[in-house]
């Protein structure tokens, strides 16, 4: 089975963004240039921490190759929706994030989730090495979303997707868990509805 990588080095716009209504939203990643638009769905926990570890890897670029980080800006950035149609190539399993210091840019790559099956292989000790490589070639087989930004543009990316998490629906001030507009049963009031 042949896998597709979808690269976009630079995109003209790379954001996150959701489909559907508060507690039922599709989180996607969504790159769009050359005359192509690519989305990949993936998990609210995925783009939260998506944001937190570019963060974290622009701090680090910083601190060890002197890379000039834009300031954080006041002016909102792109605010816009996802582009239509958005037609899901691919569930994200893995997110893989580097930093290229020779072009100073942030690449982001996001890895298709591979089939999970409760496949087991028992052989001799001589299949061990044939073994190693087959937990690696599934990965080969996979589709993956790749894309390359600026520091600027990681920071625009970052401020969007914690709008994105943070637009969903508001935590219990008790428990912390999501409110429904119809309430919901809080553990700390023994199961009364909120």
């Amino acid at each position: 089975m042949t896998h597709q990588v979808h690269a976009f080095e630079p995109p003209e716009r790379f954001v996150a963004g959701t489909v559907g209504p508060p507690g039922e939203r599709t989180f996607f990643l969504q790159a769009r240039g050359g005359g192509r638009l690519v989305s990949v769905a993936l998990e609210k926990v995925q783009v939260s921490l998506l944001a937190e570890k570019l963060e974290e890897l622009l701090t680090e670029a910083q601190r060890r190759f002197g890379v000039d980080l834009p300031e954080l800006a006041p002016v909102i950035g792109d605010n816009e929706p996802l582009d239509t149609p958005v037609d899901e190539e691919f569930r994200v399993g893995t997110l893989g994030l580097a930093f290229d210091v020779d072009t100073a840019t942030v690449v982001i790559e996001a890895i298709e989730a591979g089939e999970v099956g409760p496949e087991v292989e028992l052989g001799d000790e001589d299949d061990d090495e044939d073994d190693e490589d087959d937990d690696e070639e599934p990965d080969e087989d996979l589709d993956r979303l790749r894309v390359r930004l600026t520091p600027q543009a990681t920071r625009q990316f970052i401020e969007r997707a914690r709008r994105v998490v943070n637009a969903g629906r508001p935590p219990c001030p008790l428990c912390g868990q999501p409110l429904d507009p119809a309430g919901h049963l809080c553990p700390r009031h023994n199961g009364y509805h909120r």
